[in-house]
């Protein structure tokens, strides 16, 4: 029986898994001390005992308990406490910090002040200001609490500057002391990996600094509401963000030059675009068929923030599997998933708890299960293995930057990251997705561990989402990792069942939703299948002799990949 978060309250009610309050009565009383790791628990090798594990961890992460996971708050921190416990169990050694399991992440939490910000259009005879939440929304500002800037604006496309390709939205323009108006994305006649990158916000944001700009107002496109309409994400208006906290107290990978970020809807867009005989509506056909170019706005933009920041802290969960072989026992094979989700919300038919089974608990049931198996290998994998649980990929991929640039074994012995991340399983299928693995040579090691277990590579169904930079293996990418991401299938296996539908129906109705949670009809055999399939890779690439290596050329390589792994002579042809 599910229980509701209504009227401000949590109905507590029979939980429609025991399973789920007896492990939560175990890690009220479970103990995070470093101490020898204990025997094994009895591993169950029974058919089908992989998918029951699987669920039995699904229900607890995804259980009204935990309230959503989301960083910083009680329900993570029991989250964490469980997948560490668990690791504990399966045999696994703490990698942490001070000989536990924990990794601590510290951070910056802002949130929003109701009614703290204006956008105000100042244009030759007429002034008009946007109504707060219903039409904009000013960003989070990490670097201050309150905020105001006024200065001539300029609309700069997608914001994109790709020299490789003679492609520069600036050309003509001067951001100097001046707000740039911006899209999302990136032109759709880049190759998957540049509109990958350049769609980054980050990218996005630096290339407005060194161009001077003060200010920028992002304006959703009509496409982009038809697929997340702007009513959803303002009614959670609420939710704080984070950023990561350096030594000094400040907030690192912010850009405080751009003194106000305001994002506007779609329907107010006229409001900023239509100028000098040009207008909202064409601008957006234009982003459609890729001829775009950017102008000077009449008047002036006048805009303000009010933020509150407090500095907090979480974790994430790292375990380590030694390898066997005395040598490249040094090096190691990271497995990662982000075990956060966005917590508690804007309630949806008198539910307010976001529980994101399939975003991530089942991608961490997955890790978890793989981790067992890889704990049981009869032949035990050469090089070590890591298991990270991370924290704030849904604040911006936190934990994995943190561990990234802070890891618990030396940085240069990681030799490939293998993430898992929403699944979503909702009908029996026949494939995997892999995401990002063209770029080096895990591409022919998944291939043929994909083999091994009967399953079919898909390509990429969404390439314009650009999912590549959005979950946790971008941060190892960005440190020079060669990775891959892996996510569900989109093969049914039923005749007239279309995967693709089922897909994108999850994405339009329950993404980042209450409806993410255990009563949808997850499919565990078929995550079961995927934990193996991770098993497998992961077992491949610990007993290969040569490291992972880049392919020559990719665009990824040139841009992070370390000098070792970036030299020709260990370039993949």
């Amino acid at each position: 029986m599910r229980r509701g978060f209504r009227s401000g309250r949590l109905a507590v009610r029979p939980s429609s898994s025991p399973l789920a309050w007896a492990a939560a009565l175990c890690l009220l009383a479970a103990c995070q001390r470093t101490a020898p790791v204990p025997a094994r628990d009895v591993h169950d090798t029974a058919p089908g005992a992989d998918a029951r594990r699987i669920e039995a961890d699904v229900r607890f992460l995804a259980d009204d308990l935990l309230e959503g996971r989301e960083t910083g708050t009680r329900g993570y921190d029991l989250a964490a406490l469980y997948v560490a416990q668990r690791l504990r169990a399966i045999g696994l050694q703490p990698a942490g910090d001070d000989g536990g399991y924990f990794q601590r992440v510290p951070l910056l939490r802002a949130q929003r002040v109701d009614g703290g910000g204006s956008l105000i259009v100042h244009r030759p005879g007429a002034t008009v200001a946007l109504k707060y939440r219903e039409q904009f929304l000013p960003q989070l500002d990490f670097d201050r609490s309150q905020a105001r800037v006024a200065a001539p604006a300029v609309f700069v496309g997608q914001a994109v500057h790709a020299p490789e390709l003679d492609y520069d939205d600036f050309a003509g323009l001067d951001l100097r002391g001046k707000i740039a108006v911006l899209l999302h994305g990136a032109p759709a006649r880049f190759d998957i990996d540049r509109r990958a990158f350049y769609s980054s916000m980050q990218e996005k944001f630096a290339a407005l600094v060194a161009r001077g700009a003060v200010g920028a107002v992002i304006v959703a496109s009509e496409d982009e509401e038809q697929r997340q309409p702007w009513a959803r994400s303002a009614q959670n208006w609420a939710r704080p963000g984070m950023r990561l906290r350096g030594a000094d107290g400040r907030a690192l990978d912010t850009f405080p030059q751009l003194q106000v970020v305001a994002s506007v809807c779609a329907a107010a867009a006229p409001l900023l675009l239509d100028a000098g005989g040009r207008s909202a509506r064409q601008v957006f056909r234009d982003a459609r068929e890729g001829s775009l170019r950017g102008y000077d706005l009449p008047g002036t933009l006048e805009l303000s923030s009010l933020t509150r920041i407090a500095p907090t802290q979480s974790r994430n969960v790292v375990a380590r599997r030694p390898g066997a072989d005395p040598a490249l026992a040094r090096e190691h094979v990271l497995f990662s998933a982000h075990l956060d989700h966005v917590g508690i919300g804007a309630p949806v038919r008198g539910d307010a708890i976001y529980n994101g089974a399939l975003d991530n608990a089942l991608g961490v049931a997955i890790l978890l299960e793989a981790a067992q198996q890889l704990a049981r290998a009869p032949s035990p994998p050469q090089r070590s293995l890591l298991f990270l649980a991370v924290t704030g990929e849904e604040k911006g991929l936190l934990g994995a930057h943190w561990y990234a640039r802070h890891p618990s074994v030396a940085r240069e012995s990681i030799v490939a990251n293998i993430n898992m991340d929403m699944p979503v399983l909702l009908t029996p299928t026949r494939d995997a997705v892999p995401v990002g693995v063209e770029h080096s040579s895990l591409q022919a090691t998944l291939e043929r561990a994909a083999g091994e277990v009967g399953l079919r590579l898909s390509p990429d169904p969404n390439p314009e989402e650009s999912v590549f930079i959005r979950s946790d293996q971008y941060a190892f990418i960005r440190a020079g990792i060669p990775a891959v991401y892996l996510t569900g299938g989109i093969q049914a296996q039923a005749a007239g069942t279309d995967g693709r539908a089922v897909l994108r129906e999850f994405l339009r109705e329950r993404y980042h939703q209450p409806g993410d949670d255990v009563s949808q009809p997850i499919q565990y055999a078929d995550a079961a299948r995927l934990a193996r399939l991770n098993a497998r890779i992961g077992q491949r690439v610990a007993d290969d002799p040569e490291r992972p290596r880049w392919n020559r050329g990719d665009f990824f390589a040139e841009r992070f990949a370390r000098p070792t792994t970036a030299a020709a002579k260990t370039a993949a042809p």
